[in-house]
């Protein structure tokens, strides 16, 4: 049974673009990092990084340098690699920015557009290109809270890296891997999932830890779980909001054949299905942003956080090898000098780290915690903004087709 924050921004873009207007407020935060620009690309999107700092290790107070998505990687893997910050939670990478599935459905529409009528072909092209701003707005928000969760944390703020990545106004020179270094990643992989098999029976000595791990590993399957489902309620209202489309079409095109009178009256309920179509996509969107979007940035979050329990399970194996070692040693009445320096080394870092990682493992739920409420809250605000909407909607279209029977009668 378990026991037992960040959410991603809305960041309106216009265009391909957007401007943050708001002021940034210093007061509490001595560092302040935005994207107040991204621009598409075919093959790759441009960042524009803005900080506001009162830090005196930066040079300037304001500034922005532009980014691509490798540079975060970068960033990211540099975080990783560092073992001074194995005992915290490192930030997930944001995700690669694909628009390649959209970029599909807008080709295939060019290409059915014979097929379809000028009306449907101009709706269905519009709601694309609404989904493709969506997804575009969506990739800005999961760097933007990349760089955001980075520059709120007290330690690894100051990191050097970190640094370069906001300060340094020219590319950063990111070269591919070569093979050596592609096969050590392989190989770093295999020996991570070899970890958590390994270590998965093994007895932790503190209570805190033994609890989080189990909770952890349950929580993670429930959050992914949920991210799967919520998206598919999103895919299947799409489905929903396609069909308002054909509806609205066919009552169109059957006011146009209407040879009774009843043209007036099949124009008003087309007009119905247009109207409810993009209520229906304000909703899909909302529900994206503030429901599915949360569950896979907190999957993310949670395999980052266990992965830290897993680093830690290693330096606790090997603080325990390290006292065999030592009673080996001793046995032998060989080496103990050496054995003991090591078994004192093992024990600073087994200590240091679990100091560290009980402290992270607590904000990570407080975090996670104001995250959900806040998205939630938000969520139902908006739902209930919506059905006022769709009420008043159905309510003024009851009213108009009735005026329309009667003009019919």
């Amino acid at each position: 049974m378990m026991v037992d924050s960040d959410a991603t921004t809305d960041i309106p873009i216009d265009g391909g673009d957007r401007k943050r207007a708001e002021t940034v407020d210093l007061t509490d935060a001595p560092l302040v990092v935005d994207i107040s620009d991204a621009v598409s690309e075919r093959d790759k999107v441009k960042f524009t990084v803005h900080t506001k700092t009162t830090l005196p290790a930066f040079r300037k107070p304001d500034f922005s340098v532009v980014r691509e998505h490798e540079e975060f990687v970068w960033l990211h893997d540099r975080f990783v690699e560092n073992q001074g910050y194995a005992g915290y939670i490192i930030p997930p990478a944001p995700p690669f920015p694909d628009f390649e599935n959209s970029r599909r459905k807008l080709q295939q529409l060019s290409e059915s557009e014979g097929l379809m009528t000028k009306e449907e072909f101009g709706k269905f092209k519009q709601d694309l290109e609404a989904e493709y701003l969506a997804l575009f707005k969506k990739t800005v928000a999961m760097h933007e809270a990349f760089l955001i969760r980075l520059a709120s944390h007290p330690e690894l703020r100051d990191d050097v890296n970190f640094r370069v990545f906001l300060e340094y106004d020219q590319e950063i020179g990111i070269r591919g891997k070569n093979k050596k270094e592609m096969f050590d990643s392989i190989k770093k992989i295999i020996s991570k999932h070899g970890d958590e098999v390994w270590l998965s029976g093994q007895k932790d000595v503190d209570d805190f830890f033994d609890q989080q791990k189990g909770f952890l590993n349950e929580y993670h399957t429930h959050v992914k779980e949920a991210a799967k489902k919520s998206d598919n309620v999103v895919s299947e209202h799409k489905n929903l909001i396609n069909d308002h489309v054909k509806l609205s079409s066919y009552m169109t095109q059957l006011a146009s054949a209407d040879k009774s009178g009843l043209s007036k009256f099949l124009e008003a309920y087309s007009d119905i299905f247009e109207k409810s179509r993009k209520v229906e996509f304000k909703k899909a969107s909302d529900h994206d942003l503030k429901l599915t979007d949360t569950l896979v940035y907190y999957q993310r979050e949670t395999q980052a956080a266990k992965d830290l329990c897993l680093r830690r399970s290693r330096a606790l194996h090997d603080f325990e090898e390290a006292n065999k070692s030592l009673e080996r040693a001793r046995a032998k009445n060989k080496d103990i000098q050496q054995a003991e320096n090591h078994r004192e080394e093992c024990q600073k870092t087994f200590e240091k780290l679990s100091e560290l990682a009980k402290s992270e493992l607590r904000d990570y739920r407080g975090r996670r915690v104001v995250a959900f409420r806040k998205g939630l809250i938000e969520l139902a605000e908006l739902e209930l903004k919506h059905a006022k909407a769709h009420f008043q909607l159905l309510q003024h279209s009851l009213e108009s087709l009735k005026g329309e029977k009667n003009g019919v009668a």
